[in-house]
């Protein structure tokens, strides 16, 4: 089984008024999905469009694709696109919404620490919102590092200002899980960053409506 790496789906972006623990396993995020018709907006990251609307496309990696929309936002600006994630049912809507949008995209229903991916083998690897657990030998951290090829980049953006007390009775404790600050303190010196800031977050709609607010981490891997 694999561990429950997952972007697009913490606790925090669930609806609230969901009372039962958070999801730890691969089999319990597919239950959560399956229980739902729709979880998010359709709509892409709004930190993705604005952190990727002037790079030139290449290959990135979609860390947690969830339902799909940023893969599929990528993919019609031309990126070539593998996007992750450890639900069934979130990778099968994420191709219907590929197919209805015609575009082609390589998904994979894996978490990220045991992923068969090439190393340094994306020119950007895309993770928002995720659920990676942290470990003292940083094992996501480093994973995401190690699929970043020379020159490209690493996007990692988070919830700003998560109420603890309150994610902590939805059966979630951010404090297991890697945020940005995590990632941007396991960087070397291979490693620029360009961007660690918190900043306004827009969206229309769907999980995660009520946050506000991102934390943005994009860092350069310059060899």
């Amino acid at each position: 089984m694999s561990t429950p790496e997952h972007s697009h789906t913490q606790p925090h972006q669930h609806d609230d008024a969901d009372s039962r623990p958070s999801p730890t396993t691969d089999a319990e995020w597919d239950a959560w999905y399956a229980d739902r018709e729709q979880v998010w907006s359709g709509e892409p990251n709004n930190a993705l469009e604005i952190e990727v609307a002037d790079l030139v496309a290449g290959r990135v990696l979609d860390v947690g694709c969830g339902e799909g929309a940023d893969a599929v936002w990528l993919a019609k600006r031309g990126w070539t696109v593998t996007a992750l994630d450890v639900a069934e049912t979130a990778i099968n809507r994420s191709r219907a919404a590929a197919r209805a949008n015609h575009v082609e995209i390589t998904w994979v229903q894996s978490g990220l620490r045991e992923v068969d991916l090439p190393e340094a083998g994306f020119d950007l690897v895309s993770a928002f919102y995720p659920v990676l657990l942290r470990t003292d030998e940083q094992l996501a951290e480093r994973k995401l590092m190690s699929l970043v090829v020379p020159g490209g980049l690493l996007l990692v953006v988070h919830h700003a200002d998560i109420d603890l007390a309150s994610a902590k009775s939805h059966g979630w404790n951010p404090e297991d899980y890697v945020s940005p600050d995590e990632v941007a303190a396991a960087l070397d010196a291979d490693w620029e960053i360009e961007c660690h800031e918190k900043r306004p977050r827009t969206i229309s709609g769907g999980g995660g409506a009520e946050h506000d607010t991102d934390l943005v981490l994009r860092a350069r891997r310059i060899r």
